[in-house]
């Protein structure tokens, strides 16, 4: 670890343990760092708390309370964590510790700037979100093979934009990153996303947020 970087200060909204409702690592219990802030405001977003909800940690106290739960895998999440400069420093952090990390980020910042053993989770941003303009498409040239690619659909129109974005990640054919449809929860059916997506033979992968079946999805910290 780079001299002074535990003494970087990050805005923590929680740090919880889990099981990983999502993506390639769905059904692992898994420990969340939730950094505050967002730059988005995504219509169907339900973690609106951490917009404005945080306090204040050093890198090194973060790690130290994930080292508490006896857990190798992390996902760093928000809010939007690449919106904080100190971010990268505290999944390089973690990698060199032996963690897995994956980290969520919304689609609109550079992931080039993370560690590149970290696995990004890039959520871009679908029609209904109505934060669709502010994806940046060149993250699409930067993933990694482990790397995935996550579209939450709410209708047809967000369906087929999100098919663009598989489209654009599957023309080089060498890429190998997942690429992910998840129904907004409660607004579309995942039987009829699930239906979409066999009528037009995508090699997708059907991405349901376990932890809302498995508890309250209103409930926080899981």
């Amino acid at each position: 670890m780079r001299s002074g970087v535990s003494n970087q200060i990050l805005r923590v909204n929680e740090i919880f343990f889990s099981i990983q409702g999502e993506a390639g690592h769905a059904g692992w219990p898994c420990v969340f760092v939730r950094l505050g802030g967002c730059n988005l405001r995504c219509s169907y977003c339900d973690t609106t708390y951490a917009y404005e909800e945080w306090r204040e940690m050093t890198v090194a106290a973060v790690v130290n309370e994930v080292r508490g739960f006896d857990c190798s895998l992390v996902e760093v999440t928000g809010g939007e964590p690449l919106i904080q400069q100190e971010t990268p420093d505290l999944v390089e952090h973690l990698l060199d510790l032996g963690y897995t990390v994956l980290m969520e980020t919304n689609g609109s910042q550079d992931i080039s700037r993370v560690d590149p053993r970290c696995i990004k989770i890039v959520d871009f941003k679908c029609p209904s979100s109505g934060q669709a303009e502010a994806n940046d498409l060149g993250n699409i040239e930067r993933l990694q093979d482990h790397d995935e690619v996550k579209c939450v659909i709410a209708n047809r129109r967000d369906f087929e934009f999100a098919r663009g974005i598989y489209e654009r990640v599957r023309a080089d054919r060498q890429r190998r990153s997942a690429v992910l449809f998840s129904p907004v929860f409660g607004e579309l059916a995942p039987s009829t996303l699930a239906e979409w997506i066999l009528g037009e033979r995508l090699k997708v992968r059907l991405n349901l947020q376990l932890h809302k079946y498995i508890w309250d999805p209103r409930r926080r910290g899981v």
